[in-house]
């Protein structure tokens, strides 16, 4: 039985994920202007393409794969995606020095978000594939 987790499934989810994400990060802005970075609609979409990126990197052609190969993946996504939200986080701050530390914590608080979630969201697939395997050899 292949254990292919859907690549599509993700993407709609977390599209709809930075859809709410990006109306909250709005009403934000709205109720509270001097809080807010005005970056913030760009933060959501970062963390929607990189997510994104990541669940590719994790789930593509994962026929065959076993767990080691996997973890590998997903080690690998993480790398990527801290180096890009590092870098990314850097250039904001060396090009707009004057909104930093609004931009700063708006941008750890909406990754640990984005982090949470895409966590969930593998752990609950991970448990479903697990069911689904063992659902035939019980029934035997």
């Amino acid at each position: 039985m292949s254990k292919k987790i859907p690549i599509k499934k993700f993407s709609l989810r977390i599209l709809i994920f930075s859809i709410v994400m990006a109306g909250l990060t709005a009403l934000f802005q709205w109720l509270a202007p001097d809080y807010a970075s005005p970056a913030l609609p760009f933060i959501v979409l970062f963390f929607f393409v990189i997510t994104l990126f990541t669940i590719f990197v994790v789930l593509r052609d994962d026929q065959g794969k076993d767990g080691q190969h996997f973890v590998s993946g997903y080690m690998l996504s993480r790398i990527i995606k801290m180096f890009s939200c590092l870098i990314f986080l850097f250039l904001y701050i060396l090009l707009n020095k004057q909104d930093a530390w609004k931009f700063g914590i708006a941008f750890i608080i909406i990754y640990f978000i984005f982090s949470i979630f895409e966590v969930i969201l593998l752990k609950k697939e991970s448990d479903d594939i697990t069911k689904r395997s063992q659902t035939p050899e019980e029934t035997k």
